[in-house]
């Protein structure tokens, strides 16, 4: 599903070059359970911004369900992006002025789907997620825990093939992080791809393989950080 060739990825500052990917290698079948692990800095959100299509590599390639997605602009990844990836943040990253409902709504809005059908759909992933009896709440008004459920909820409601996670469980406590991995766990079952950046080797034991990152590049499990 994910093959990446020689990537690279470098923020220019006036004269200063930084280094974020070098040289990186990895392959993802559909249907694996990923972690990505380092220490800060190593490049890990680098790498999933690019796998997500939020941005773009300096130089190598990015092949996505057997297409070179490496130079698109932002339009076109915008589009490939709507009904294909999910994403699940640390931050929860919900619209304050939105409730529970219309924030799992947004990416069926964005992908033109009926009104009916948008219903069905958000209401099935709330049930899945336990959060129906939250539908009118606003995300002041959730627990950490609830909010994750909802973002998770946003997440999956387009039937994505792939979920990206960064850090998911990051502001949860340990029993909330637990259903919240439990949760990603039961949508690989089924068959989703799931990409997870992680600093916790409790939650990296959920995923079938890691991938370890160190200054920029695929490094052995074995290295000391």
């Amino acid at each position: 599903m994910i093959k990446t060739v020689d990537l690279k990825k470098i923020f220019r500052s006036e004269e200063v070059e930084t280094w974020a990917l070098n040289d990186v290698n990895i392959e993802i079948a559909e249907g694996e359970f990923v972690a990505i692990m380092g220490p800060s800095g190593c490049g890990k959100s680098t790498l999933l911004n690019i796998l997500g299509l939020l941005d773009n590599p300096s130089s190598g390639s990015y092949i996505l369900n057997g297409t070179d997605v490496s130079y698109l602009k932002e339009s076109n990844r915008t589009d490939l992006r709507k009904g294909v990836i999910g994403f699940v943040f640390q931050s929860f990253n919900l619209i304050e002025e939105l409730n529970v409902f219309e924030n799992i709504e947004l990416p069926l809005l964005y992908m033109k789907i009926p009104a009916n059908e948008r219903k069905r759909r958000v209401n099935e992933a709330m049930t899945r997620m336990a959060i129906s009896h939250r539908k009118k709440h606003f995300p002041q008004q959730l627990s950490g825990g609830q909010q994750q459920r909802v973002a998770i909820a946003r997440a999956v409601v387009a039937n994505p093939k792939l979920i990206l996670a960064d850090e998911p469980t990051g502001n949860l406590d340990s029993k909330n992080g637990a259903e919240v991995m439990n949760l990603l766990s039961d949508l690989n079952r089924e068959g989703t791809t799931i990409v997870m950046v992680t600093h916790s080797e409790h939650d990296a034991g959920y995923a079938s393989r890691i991938i370890n990152l160190f200054d920029g590049r695929v490094v052995p499990d074995t290295i000391s950080y």
